[in-house]
């Protein structure tokens, strides 16, 4: 059954040099409780997808659906059903985490009880347990992310939407990351729609894989069918199967730092 569902969607943008196409009309569906990876060039139209389906960004084309609700009919339902971290958090380094989490709560109308619950729930979940009386700007980037993630998911959403989640990260704490994600989906059936110019990491955690270029979906399929049927080889690597996608590489993400 399809949880995310688009037809046609588009944005154009309005410019001093005239429209851009943002987007010209993307197609996909995405299956409750998959992990899909949204792939593309730098400029393909990734993020202002993402925004869309996220409602902070009205289409000017087309039509979507999240978890059953119409993206132009029913943005507040949409908001409802869905989590969202951007590539930058926006917490306030001088408040602490149980701060943070209770207060997300509260803007979702729990009482103060319920969200200091939740609040709780969501620490032990995400492994914030021993730090909820810590400043959010003394938190390391791995446990920002999951703090980042944890406030997207007081209100239990069925969609959670990461963009760009370990840029930038060290490789512990990528790999953290990358098996909280999958528990997620394992253990709660959150469906999980991921953009990343990490070819490894689309590679290691998505279950299927779609490719945007110039503002239309380009190729989809998993990741072993895509690098049989472009790569030409079970054995080719995301990159060169990408780049035969494509016929360039990704937008260059922040290196990992290197663990020492």
């Amino acid at each position: 059954m399809a949880i995310i569902s688009t037809a046609g969607l588009a944005r154009t943008f309005a410019t001093k040099r005239g429209p851009v196409e943002a987007v010209r009309g993307v197609d996909l569906t995405v299956a409750a409780g998959e992990i899909l990876g949204f792939l593309g060039p730098n400029g393909a139209g990734k993020t202002t997808t993402l925004r869309m389906l996220t409602t902070l960004l009205r289409p000017t084309g087309g039509a979507a659906t999240v978890a059953g609700r119409d993206l132009l009919a029913d943005p507040a339902g949409v908001r409802m059903a869905c989590g969202y971290v951007a590539q930058s958090g926006g917490v306030d380094p001088q408040v602490t985490v149980r701060e943070e989490l209770v207060t997300q709560g509260r803007l979702y109308r729990l009482t103060k009880a319920q969200a200091i619950e939740r609040a709780d729930e969501l620490a032990r979940e995400l492994d914030l347990a021993e730090l909820l009386d810590r400043t959010t700007g003394a938190l390391s980037g791995g446990q920002r992310r999951r703090l980042d993630i944890a406030l997207a998911l007081t209100h239990r959403p069925r969609v959670l939407f990461l963009d760009e989640p370990t840029t930038g990260l060290d490789p512990a704490s990528r790999a953290d990351l990358w098996d909280l994600i999958r528990r997620l989906r394992d253990g709660h059936g959150t469906t999980v729609f991921l953009t990343t110019h990490y070819l490894d990491e689309a590679d290691a955690l998505a279950d299927r894989l779609v490719v945007v270029d110039r503002g239309v979906v380009v190729a989809e399929g998993t990741p072993g069918a895509l690098k049989l049927r472009y790569g030409g080889s079970a054995d080719a690597t995301l990159q060169e199967t990408f780049i035969a996608i494509t016929g360039r590489g990704p937008a260059p993400a922040e290196p990992a730092p290197v663990a020492v």
